[in-house]
């Protein structure tokens, strides 16, 4: 049996700490002992990005992402957006960009650097924020990958992007049709209630996290603004 080895570690602010780690080929994110990512399992973050503007039907949105992780969803959407759409990612966890040009730099290649592609070091709360209070145009998507969902909170602060206030701050920030996916490990019926309070148009989708449709269900809300 192959040892896992501990490449890097990062401290969540006001959270846990993050673990990168080793193991054969693959690399894996930990969460204390839970695996929060990984490699072999990263169909479903990748469907987040390529759902999402399946639906928008606009080849070049304005789309923010919420957590950088691993860069699936990232490389995902500009994989499937045109040359004038636009992608800021919001990761308020400096060394994960660390890994992403160090030890993940096989997976990165030249995402960082893609014209489209804007990285901002901060709480993707208060980009939405921005959006809702008018400071930065609404987005078009707001793709949220940053806990294991809403009943899964890594980092102490996230609980509001989940609230009633922070679903209508949301979709203060989205333009008209636009679209607020959410990625999740497990279903919260809860969840989905909020969602419909808050006016969207709700459609809730299982995708598992390998493309053979093997490894855990994982759950993928897509929430419109009318």
């Amino acid at each position: 049996m192959l040892p896992r080895e501990t490449l890097a570690t990062a401290r969540i602010p006001g959270g846990e700490t993050l673990t990168l780690v080793r193991h054969g080929t693959d690399h894996i994110v930990m969460l204390g002992r839970d695996e929060l990512m990984g490699t072999r399992m990263a169909f479903s973050e990748e469907q987040l990005a390529v759902l999402t503007l399946e639906r928008l039907g606009n080849p070049e949105p304005r789309l923010l992402i919420g957590g950088y992780g691993m860069g699936f969803t990232l490389r995902a959407a500009l994989a499937a957006m045109g040359p004038g759409g636009s992608v800021t990612v919001a990761e308020i966890v400096p060394e994960i960009l660390e890994w992403a040009r160090g030890p993940l730099a096989h997976l990165t290649g030249d995402t960082l650097s893609d014209p489209r592609v804007t990285i901002e070091p901060c709480d993707v709360a208060a980009l939405i924020d921005d959006a809702g209070d008018g400071t930065c145009p609404p987005w078009d998507a707001i793709v949220l990958d940053v806990d294991n969902g809403p009943d899964g909170i890594v980092r102490e602060g996230n609980e509001r992007l989940y609230t009633r206030t922070g679903l209508a701050r949301a979709r203060d920030a989205l333009a008209p049709g636009g679209l607020l996916a959410v990625w999740s490990a497990a279903p919260d019926p809860k969840f989905t209630r909020r969602l419909n309070d808050a006016q969207f148009q709700v459609e809730e989708r299982f995708v598992r996290a390998r493309p053979n449709n093997k490894g855990p269900r994982h759950n993928i809300w897509f929430a419109t603004r009318s």
